[in-house]
């Protein structure tokens, strides 16, 4: 069956396979560490602390990646991505009493740089694997590739409190270990050896793009994702611990759940934002879908002061703020892609995830500081400026529409 594809299509899917696994692996491993190093007596803030190398390791990856990507060729770093999870998980896998917290920093450190390889390299194959006059396929495709991957890392959520329970960390570890090798050994064999190897040898500098576009969508980008992680990544499962008294799993759960009806959303974007209709979204699109998601943690703050019920207004407000969010990040998914240029596009996407990553360190950081000083309303008081900050930054964006038949 899937000899009878055209070489790209099997092209991306097994670019897409490699990614949904990677996720799914990422997001287990996640729950982990949490899942496990609170039953070690970690602290809330301790176990975020666990990720700021991670965090951090992936603006530096996003910004070297794309130019490695470009030099070398993009199934080089995603292999690489793989190869440096399997080392990641491997250092995870000794004996509880070297798990101290520099070890396991070290270990997500090295799991952020193979997370953002793999990321950029997904998201840059594409651009290369669809023509220039396709854009409603392209919106498409990255939209899947999006969406898809955040609802496999929901239910890599779900995976690692099951492997947790059954195995245990130690073993779960290493059974996604063999399962991310067995992978990577066909991405080995399978993928392009030529995919995204730019004709030129690109200096260090042409990271920093050079383009208008790219450059306000990115600073666009890093404020998108530090107005969501300002108030998700701590706050909120500490706020649903602490003051609604939500049990460990409860919390762990919704989260999950989040995150894939999130993902699910991303998938649908195209034909929300009207790709049904003949066209893709221009930067005009991303200007007025960020206005309501700006309005919405303001609300939620204002109304938490004078509510008798704030685990409903709080699960509410997630799940709208959630479906907006989804839009918002899809649509500026697929604007990268567009705005990247031809030759040398991994340097475009890695220099916009790295603002994506500069973002969500800066959200974790925030999130903690915000939320111990001031509390959750100021939480999504923040988050409200920074949204209101990517509004102004879209303003910038190109407003050109396309309308394309290859959709």
């Amino acid at each position: 069956m899937l000899a009878s594809l055209s070489s790209d299509i099997r092209q991306y899917l097994l670019i897409t396979g490699n990614y949904w696994t990677f996720t799914l692996t990422d997001g287990a491993l996640r729950m982990l560490v949490v899942l496990h190093f609170h039953t070690l007596g970690y602290s809330p803030l301790e176990i975020a602390f666990l990720f700021i190398f991670y965090e951090f390791f992936g603006v530096v990856t996003n910004l070297i990646g794309g130019w490695l990507g470009a030099r070398i060729g993009l199934n080089r770093t995603m292999n690489i991505g793989l190869a440096m999870q399997v080392v990641a998980l491997g250092m995870l896998a000794v004996p509880s009493s070297w798990l101290s917290i520099p070890w396991v920093m070290m270990a997500q450190a090295i799991s952020g740089v193979a997370k953002d390889l793999n990321k950029m390299s997904a998201k840059s194959a594409i651009k290369l694997l669809v023509p220039p006059d396709a854009q409603g396929r392209l919106y498409h495709w990255v939209a899947v590739l999006t969406g898809s991957k955040n609802a496999l890392k929901g239910v890599g959520f779900f995976l690692g409190g099951v492997l947790l329970t059954l195995f245990g960390f130690r073993a779960s570890v290493v059974l996604m270990a063999a399962l991310l090798c067995s992978v990577l050994i066909i991405s080995l064999v399978k993928l392009k050896g030529s995919l995204g190897r730019s004709q030129f040898k690109p200096k260090f500098t042409d990271v920093f793009s050079k383009s208008v576009a790219i450059n306000v969508l990115s600073g666009a980008r890093l404020f998108l994702f530090g107005a969501r992680d300002v108030w998700f990544v701590i706050a909120v499962p500490v706020f649903f611990g602490e003051v609604l008294l939500w049990d460990h799993w409860s919390v762990g759960s919704f989260m999950a759940m989040w995150v894939i009806g999130y993902g699910v959303i991303q998938s649908f974007a195209p034909r929300i934002t009207g790709k049904h209709k003949g066209s893709v979204p221009s930067g005009k699109a991303a200007l007025w879908w960020c206005l309501p998601l700006m309005v919405i943690p303001a609300i939620m703050a204002y109304f938490l002061g004078v509510t008798s019920n704030p685990e409903l207004l709080m699960v509410a407000g997630l799940l709208i703020f959630g479906a907006f969010f989804a839009i918002n990040s899809s649509l500026h998914s697929y604007l990268i892609v567009s705005y990247a240029r031809d030759e040398g596009a991994s340097m475009d996407v890695g220099f916009y995830y790295m603002a994506n990553a500069m973002g969500r360190l800066l959200g974790t950081v925030l999130s903690g500081w915000v939320y111990q000083d001031f509390g959750i309303a100021a939480c999504l008081y923040v988050s409200s400026l920074f949204l209101g900050i990517t509004l102004l930054l879209s303003i910038f964006l190109p407003q050109r529409e396309f309308a394309k038949s290859n959709i």
